[in-house]
């Protein structure tokens, strides 16, 4: 078969079939035929052609093989004992061209000089075994046949295979040896000295050969724990039992960094890893996902360090890819508050879902401008419309409705700045909350006969529950209308509630690294306030994957872990910034208006049930509130008028009966500390 036979006709459909099932690894072809070949089962992948490619390296590579194949096919028959040696050798000059042809023409069918001898593997050896393993088949066989090789000794047959075996692959082996050490021997020297911290040995193997490779870095130990693998050595590298050793052979080895392998281990290790590396004066630096770095996407240059989410007590969570594919695929999805923080990252994880359309609805003009260059660079296949409105404008709601007639709203626009909100805006807050609700779910209604809508999405908050900010009522009172609303209607309306995340707009994490960066203090209210965590990318793929399971009515919980004192993030994020807590300091402020010590997830009448995921609990009311209520409240957000704060507390104190109003007399105090006693009493 020629080399060029695999390269004709490629464009008919006979051919495209062939090609691709022998790229596959199913078989070899010519231009004309497909032929299964047994190398599959190998687990190697077969050959087009067995045409030696003419170089001088395969010259080389093919003197080294033919030369060993005659000089043990030779010293078979001097290691053979017994016999007149004179006869011996006549018999083996006469045979040997014979044997040596049959080996050669192995070598060539089974592909052996289309390998590199510098990344020679186990597929090259496992050829090697096969091609030698078949000329050990077919030379006795031809050799009974042919009378002329009487006399060959049966121990030819059996050992000449082995040593030829052992000298082709201990040439191969040696040579990918000298070509990978020699030079980076001295090289490796002037790397920096590392640990590596491991809990797991899968890929362990290839993640030291890859430090070894690398000129920056110098391998000198791995720490282990759980491989029961104390005294024994991976590539040289001797391994030691316990990660607790870790100052210790800082100490031995001066190595001021510290790799962490098993980035995907649970939260406590790694807070046990960074701990550890603060004591030893370390750097701990992550390492990219093995499955990412086995696949070529990353590597060992893309060693990151330490960040606040890895030590923060969030595992990874693994979503329902499938199902939340089936929900905004091909579909028509509008985001309402697009460009805030928790909006544009659904933004974000809805376009890479390719929805047929993504409709952005946002009061900033700037936030939703950057938000469309954002998507339009990451996705460009993704037909995105941007529309800028308030959420209050009901003409403005129905017209967006019937214009892009969305089957999926999920709606995060909001006030959520406690403090901000608490005092000169608590009726705003109010209005943006809970009436911008009312109006788009009414609006829903309003057009559900031309509209399809599927599902609507309530992203709420943790302050909801008994509530002791406006915001954290208004937000509660939210809830509250939209259930109420979803018991007349057909679409399933569903409300995710969730702590604090990460970096989002108005959080501590970015106020406290400004701090930082002017040199201190940091403030924290109180050193007992505690708040949940979580990432912005995994609460909202939380709030699809809820979105996915939701009934009519129902008000989803996400497992926030356990929370965390601010103090401690705090103190963290100085470290992590690269000072000492005494070169930054901390003050404490005191409790903000509306800002409780502990935030909760569910109210007194509430309880939760399990549902598919192991991240997203589903909570169970007791009971709804009444139409009378529903008049009542719908009355007071649209009355003429603005209200004070204090009327504002009010009312939602009537409405909410949870909701802890302690922020009145605290505000009243400023103008009649006299009258405080009696102003919290009425309040």
């Amino acid at each position: 078969m020629r080399a060029d036979d695999t390269r004709v006709e490629i464009g008919s459909v006979a051919s495209r079939i062939d090609t691709t099932a022998a790229a596959e690894g199913y078989g070899c072809y010519d231009s004309k035929r497909f032929y299964p070949c047994p190398l599959h089962y190998w687990g190697m992948r077969p050959l087009r052609s067995p045409v030696i490619p003419i170089t001088t390296r395969t010259a080389i590579a093919l003197v080294h093989d033919l030369g060993w194949a005659v000089l043990i096919w030779l010293g078979c028959y001097w290691l053979r004992q017994g016999q007149d040696y004179s006869t011996l050798w006549q018999n083996a000059i006469k045979t040997m061209p014979v044997a040596v042809g049959i080996e050669f023409l192995c070598f060539v069918g089974f592909g052996l000089y289309r390998g590199i001898w510098r990344y020679s593997s186990i597929t090259d050896l496992k050829r090697i075994a096969l091609a030698i393993g078949t000329a050990s088949l077919i030379i006795p066989t031809l050799m009974l046949l042919w009378r002329g090789s009487e006399g060959v000794p049966r121990t030819v047959y059996l050992l000449n295979p082995l040593l030829l075996l052992l000298a082709m692959s201990t040439g191969r082996m040696f040579y990918r040896w000298w070509k990978e050490e020699r030079p980076l021997a001295h090289k490796r020297l002037q790397g920096k000295p590392v640990i590596l911290l491991a809990a797991d040995g899968n890929e362990l193997l290839s993640v030291v050969n890859s430090f070894r490779r690398s000129t920056s870095w110098a391998l000198v130990c791995i720490l282990e724990e759980g491989m029961n693998a104390h005294g024994r050595e991976v590539a040289g590298v001797p391994i030691l039992r316990g990660w607790k050793r870790l100052p210790e052979m800082a100490d031995q080895y001066k190595a001021s960094h510290v790799i962490l392998v098993d980035v995907n281990s649970d939260h406590n290790r790694r807070r046990e890893a960074y701990e550890l590396c603060e004591t030893a004066n370390a750097k701990l630096l992550l390492l990219p996902r093995v499955e990412d770095y086995m696949s070529g996407r990353v590597r060992i240059s893309s060693l990151r360090e330490v960040e606040l989410d890895d030590l923060l007590g969030r595992d990874p969570v693994a979503l329902d890819s499938e199902q939340i594919d089936n929900l905004v695929r091909n579909e028509v999805v509008l985001v309402t508050g697009a460009g805030g923080s928790i909006g544009s990252e659904l933004c974000r994880q809805i376009a890479s879902r390719q929805p047929a359309l993504l409709v952005l609805f946002e009061l900033s003009e700037f936030s939703l401008y950057a938000l469309e260059q954002q998507l339009e660079l990451q996705f460009p296949g993704v037909s995105i419309k941007t529309i800028i409105g308030d959420v209050k404008d009901s003409p403005r709601l129905r017209q967006l409705l019937l214009s892009y007639r969305p089957t999926v709203i999920f709606h995060a626009a909001a006030y959520k700045h406690v403090p901000l909100m608490e005092r000169d805006n608590a009726w705003e807050t109010v209005l943006n909350n809970a009436l911008g609700t009312l109006r788009l779910a009414e609006t829903i209604a309003a057009v559900r006969d031309e509209v399809k809508l599927k599902r609507l999405v309530f992203i709420s908050t943790d302050k909801a529950v008994n509530p002791s900010s406006v915001m954290g009522a208004s937000k509660r009172l939210s809830e509250m209308l939209l259930q109420i609303w979803s018991t007349r209607t057909d679409i399933a309306a569903v409300t995710v509630r969730f702590g604090n995340v990460l970096g989002s707009t108005g959080s501590v994490i970015p106020k406290f690294r400004q701090q930082i960066a002017r040199g201190g203090p940091i403030t924290v209210t109180h050193p007992e306030v505690r708040r949940y965590f979580m990432s912005i990318q995994e609460a909202c793929g939380l709030v699809l994957q809820s979105a996915v399971m939701g009934a009519a009515h129902e008000i989803f919980v996400l497992d926030m872990g356990e929370p965390v004192r601010i103090v401690d993030l705090a103190k963290d994020l100085i470290r992590l910034s690269g000072y000492r807590e005494e070169e930054i300091g901390i003050e404490f402020s005191g409790l903000r208006p509306g800002e409780k010590l502990f935030e909760e997830l569910l109210t007194d009448s509430e309880h939760t049930l399990e549902t598919r995921h192991a991240k997203v609990r589903v909570a169970r009311y007791s009971e709804l509130p009444d139409a009378q209520w529903e008049a009542e409240v719908r009355q007071w957000l649209t009355q003429p008028g603005k209200l004070t704060d204090i009327e504002t507390r009010r009312g939602l104190a009537r409405f909410i009966p949870e909701y802890q109003t302690m922020e009145p007399a605290a505000n009243l105090i400023e103008l009649h500390p006299s009258r405080s006693a009696s102003l919290q009493s009425k309040l």
